[in-house]
This record gives structure tokens, C-alpha cells and sequence, in this order.
């Protein structure tokens, strides 16, 4: 019997998202870094939920005395590093948690230490600009998803070809 397929796996570095994508950066370089999480972890709802690809966003907290939590936001695992604990370091301890064979595992950072670490433990390298393309892709997907769902909505149930339309328009303007 074959093995079971686990579910694809992606680590996002939270703050090297959030310096890379110029919508997040920006709230960012306005001192509104809390809008910039909470928008990436909306964003990265919105993904998982499509994609059906597991998502977990790490926060580097590494001069935060005291942090070192996780937390479940619409379905994504957040974690905010430990005192003195990088978000590369936490992400190295995921990666190694969650590897198996019959799991693909992308880790999205631009940090290139990182990615040769991530390399070396059998996960593949997603760059801040390849994420935010899958990210608007997904989106668009969704936007035509739910204007479809709305014109089968709100559309007549009986099709109607041009003639009987053109009658019943008659009717409705006498």
C-alpha cells in the first residue's frame, strides 16, 4: 500500500514578507507594523484557504524579552519567536518537525543564510516576490469565483432565447 500524501507545508518569514511587498512595507515605514502582520496573516488566510497548502508565519521577536508564543488566526499558526531566538532558528526546528517524505515543505524568506540552511533539510526556497505572485494569482482566482457565483445568482433560472425575451420586455414596458 503507498504512502499516505501529506498536505503541502509553507513557513513564511514574517518580517522579511513584510520588507519585501511594497503594499506591507509601506504600513511598515508608517509605524503600522501591527496593520502589516495582521494584513499578511489575512492575506495568507485568504491563500491557504484557496490553495489548500498549510500555512505557518513566523515573527522574529528576538529582543522582545518574554514573547515566544503561538497563536491560531483564521486557521494559520502564527509564531512569534522566544527571547533571544531568531525566526530563521524557528523556522530550521518547523522545518525538521514537519519534514517527511510525502510532504513538500516551502519556506517563503528572502534571506539567503536562510535558504541554504532550509536547502539542506530538504525544503524548497519560495522568494518574497514568488509568494507574492502566487498570493495575487489566488486572488484573482477568488475575485472571478465569486463574480461568477453572483451572475449565477442573481441570473433567471429560465433561459430565455432572444425571442421570447424580446416578448416578455414587450409585455413588461405595456
Amino acid at each position: 500500500m503507498a504512502a499516505k500524501k501529506e498536505k503541502h507545508l509553507l513557513i513564511v518569514d514574517g518580517y522579511n514578507i513584510i520588507g519585501a511587498w511594497p503594499k506591507l512595507r509601506a504600513l511598515k515605514d508608517q509605524d503600522r507594523i501591527d496593520e502589516a502582520r495582521d494584513l499578511l496573516v489575512s492575506i495568507l488566510a485568504d491563500y491557504q484557504s484557496y490553495s489548500g497548502i498549510k500555512v505557518i508565519v513566523v515573527f522574529d521577536a528576538y529582543t522582545v524579552p518574554g514573547v515566544g508564543r503561538k497563536q491560531s488566526n483564521y486557521k494559520i499558526d502564527v509564531f512569534f519567536t522566544k527571547e533571544k531566538e531568531t525566526a530563521d532558528e524557528k523556522i530550521e526546528k518547523i522545518v525538521s518537525q514537519f519534514y517527511t517524505k510525502n510532504r513538500q515543505i516551502y519556506v517563503a524568506t528572502s534571506d539567503y543564510t536562510s535558504q541554504r540552511v532550509i536547502f539542506g533539510q530538504g525544503a524548497l526556497r519560495k522568494s518574497a516576490r514568488e509568494l507574492l505572485l502566487d498570493v495575487e494569482s489566488v486572488g484573482k482566482e477568488i475575485d472571478n469565483e465569486v463574480k461568477k457565483s453572483q451572475e449565477t445568482r442573481f441570473s433567471t433560472k429560465i433561459p430565455l432565447n432572444d425571442e421570447i425575451a424580446k416578448i416578455f420586455e414587450k409585455w413588461r414596458r405595456e
